[in-house]
């Protein structure tokens, strides 16, 4: 039988010092941690209000560089980073600032770029077939529909 290690609200709170400062992290991530952790519910508030008031857990600052990220490297469409700001249970408020990040013109530059490439993967189609599969690509990268259309009837 394993025994789990135990750690003081002290301990705890560095512990989570250092895991906010390698990344910043969303109220359900230090949540999970702390579960992990097995701290008690009076711990947890006690560190997370730390944590709040030392500025290492931000949501806002967490939307944003959680848009950049994804949207720079994963090249993801609002819809799917909306979605998962949602599931992290992000603010609408903080999802709205977190999507200014991403300016329009990159946006726009992105879809038509993934559009492309994919329309060059795609081997001896017909037309129906091509326009269909860089749709479903799109919009499973979370593209808006009418951005899609409208990036399609640009690529004819």
């Amino acid at each position: 039988m394993s025994k789990v290690k135990s750690y003081t609200v002290n301990e705890a709170t560095k512990l989570l010092e250092r895991y906010c400062i390698y990344q910043d992290r969303c109220h359900k991530e230090v949540l999970l941690k702390l579960k992990n952790l097995q701290m008690i519910d009076v711990a947890k508030e006690v560190i997370i209000l730390h944590l709040l008031k030392h500025d290492f857990l931000n949501e806002e600052r967490f939307a944003k560089s959680y848009v950049r990220g994804k949207f720079r490297i994963n090249k993801w469409g609002k819809n799917k980073i909306v979605k998962e700001l949602k599931w992290r249970g992000i603010s609408t408020y903080n999802i709205n600032t977190g999507l200014k990040e991403i300016d329009i013109n990159d946006y726009m530059d992105t879809i038509v770029k993934l559009a492309n490439k994919k329309r060059l993967s795609i081997k001896g189609e017909n037309g129906f077939i091509i326009r269909k599969k860089i749709f479903n690509y799109l919009y499973n990268k979370g593209f808006e529909t009418s951005l899609i259309n409208e990036t399609l009837n640009v690529l004819k």
